[in-house]
């Protein structure tokens, strides 16, 4: 063989050799070593769980922002069950008295996201008042017939959840049912015609976002993060609710048009626009939309929903374009966009910026994580 043609071979083993490891998951133990990382800087940073958050003003450490990261946390204890995750949701717990910001009275989706991880550490240790105040918020609203208190997409994510606990742990389908009517008064009712779009299978943020609202480009406005919050209630929903549930199907459908409205508009980076169809209103990498999809692709084929040939590549990618381009060495998240709305808050979203509120970020984060994880060898 000539030494050109030598060369070119060579040349074409060494490309195919780096594109097939671009394409490859790292292992278990490195993703798991990454998820500890970035929850490490944050544990040294808020080494008291039960501290009050001064941002502008003070909150207790039970709002939303902090208890998805604690939905986080426990995702990762139950792939990797270490006493000090355990320890650290219990300290956060006890420090609130098992309470709810807005008390028991609330009907506030975002008072009700703690109850996520009050019902986890309840199921582990079930002492009744783990979750005593929130069954009693959760039956006081049920009590009445209003059901559209869940009027912005995030809602969603911080209440449905609950709901599908409670209805699993006290075999007590009402739960399920209450839940049902809420969600699909969200999706088909609020705003004058429902929150979600069954010609483009997404979500507007809330009914200021219907149209005739457009974003500069004239396309509708598709925040990345809220239809991840919807993402994640569906996968949280579905990975709880028994299997003969009459409205499964209507979730895993919705599940599945999602994120197959969402594959192909996934930027080459590997990360997704945080306006999903105007890349240039406030273009650029962000990680939590990114996250959260990935965390519904990576459990949707863990659990044989999502076909392994379609989804694996674009997992793949975004979790690769995650922890090469947004965790820092010291564990620190960037591409962070803070709390809002839509693709103008929280901006300037960089590598280096930090965002209002750390916290959820890096739970969404761990979210993916958890799932991607089971994906590697």
């Amino acid at each position: 063989m000539k030494t050109g043609k030598i060369k070119i071979l060579f040349t074409f083993l060494v490309f195919t050799c780096s594109f097939n490891q671009a394409q490859q998951l790292p292992s278990k133990t490195e993703v798991l070593a990454t998820m500890k990382l970035t929850n490490s800087y944050f544990v040294k940073k808020w080494p008291d769980p039960g501290k009050e958050i001064v941002i502008k003003k003070v909150r207790t450490s039970n709002i939303w922002t902090r208890a998805v990261y604690y939905e986080g946390l426990m995702a990762m204890y139950q792939i990797n069950p270490e006493k000090e995750f355990y320890n650290y949701a219990l300290t956060w717990g006890n420090s609130h008295h098992w309470g709810l910001n807005g008390g028991i009275n609330t009907r506030n989706a975002d008072n009700l996201c703690c109850g996520q991880t009050y019902i986890d550490l309840y199921m582990l240790e079930p002492k009744p008042e783990r979750i005593s105040n929130l069954k009693t918020s959760v039956d006081l609203m049920m009590q009445s017939p209003k059901i559209d208190d869940w009027n912005w997409i995030d809602a969603l994510q911080m209440a449905m959840p609950v709901y599908a606990k409670l209805g699993v742990l006290y075999h007590d389908k009402r739960y399920f049912e209450r839940m049902y009517q809420m969600y699909m008064y969200s999706k088909t009712i609020e705003g004058g015609k429902g929150l979600y779009n069954p010609e483009d299978h997404l979500w507007w943020r809330d009914k200021d976002f219907v149209p005739p609202f457009k974003e500069p480009n004239g396309e509708d406005c598709y925040w990345s993060r809220g239809n991840g919050w919807v993402i994640a209630t569906l996968v949280r929903v579905l990975d709880i609710l028994p299997k003969d549930d009459p409205h499964r199907n209507e979730y895993q459908k919705t599940f599945e048009e999602m994120l197959n409205a969402l594959a192909p508009i996934q930027r080459k980076d590997g990360f997704w626009n945080v306006s999903l169809h105007d890349p240039n209103n406030f273009g650029g990498k962000e990680l939590t939309g990114t996250a959260l999809f990935t965390y519904g692709m990576a459990w949707g084929v863990n659990n044989g929903t999502l076909s392994k040939e379609k989804y694996l590549p674009i997992i793949t990618k975004a979790w690769q374009a995650m922890t090469k381009e947004s965790v820092q060495p010291n564990g620190f998240l960037g591409y962070v966009q803070g709390t809002g709305k839509q693709p103008s808050d929280g901006q300037p979203v960089t590598y280096n910026q930090a965002p209002d509120f750390e916290d959820y970020g890096l739970g969404c984060f761990l979210l993916a994580g958890s799932e991607v994880y089971k994906l590697c060898n």
